[in-house]
């Protein structure tokens, strides 16, 4: 199970994101911590740099923030990110250096470590995403399964029970989600992994590889 563990999927030095994953096996662990962190976060670190712009909302004063952006905290949006017209953060979201999050993207109980780019019609629930991960123009992480159960992280023939009713997806650094895909609850993309547009994607993708669809996917290097 290692290629699941956090230091295999995702970097977290020099980010405001390092002190919640810094201590979990598997990323998903960090889930349920990420609203109690950010208001740490809020009471522990110098935010001179930063406005607060509704209660427990602290934006970097070099963030691109549209008028027509909603925001709800506790939430943090470090320096140079982008929100653009209509973009929806509702609660827990560490957002952190030069991210966008685009056009009525909906963002929430999530963490975008640093460069992530989520800018068109994008539902990010419940997730992770690594340093300059990007999701295509309508891609969604889907986090909760239609019984409502808890989600199980499968790789190959194994099975990681989470204890999560709500988990969505887990994308390592610089991986690529192709357009209108969609990330079934508890998957988990690899470092620098490739997803084909209008992919279904469920369970563990290695790193560095393609994803064509279940069933077909090749190393990036063959």
């Amino acid at each position: 199970m290692e290629a699941l563990q956090t230091n295999s999927l995702l970097t977290t030095e020099d980010t405001l994101a390092k002190g919640l994953l810094a201590n979990v096996r598997y990323p998903w662990e960090a889930l349920p911590l990420i609203g109690q962190y950010i208001i740490q976060l809020i009471s522990t670190i110098d935010l001179s740099d930063f406005n607060e712009v509704a209660d427990r909302v602290f934006v970097h004063k070099s963030v691109q923030l549209a008028r027509s952006a909603c925001l709800i905290g506790p939430a943090i949006i470090d320096a140079d990110t982008e929100i653009r017209h209509n973009a929806f953060i509702r609660g827990n979201a560490l957002i952190g250096k030069h991210c966008v999050v685009g056009n009525s993207s909906e963002i929430k109980n999530s963490v975008l470590i640093a460069r992530c780019q989520v800018p068109h019609y994008n539902y990010v629930g419940d997730a992770i995403l690594g340093v300059g991960a990007h999701l295509g123009a309508g891609s969604i992480v889907s986090n909760l399964k239609a019984d409502k159960s808890n989600i199980v992280v499968r790789l190959g023939d194994e099975r990681l029970e989470t204890g999560l009713r709500k988990f969505g997806a887990i994308v390592g650094d610089g991986a690529d989600i192709g357009c209108n895909s969609v990330l079934a609850p508890g998957s988990v993309i690899g470092k620098g992994t490739r997803v084909y547009p209008l992919s279904l994607v469920r369970g563990y993708v290695p790193s560095h590889s393609i994803y064509k669809h279940q069933g077909e996917v090749v190393d990036i290097h063959d």
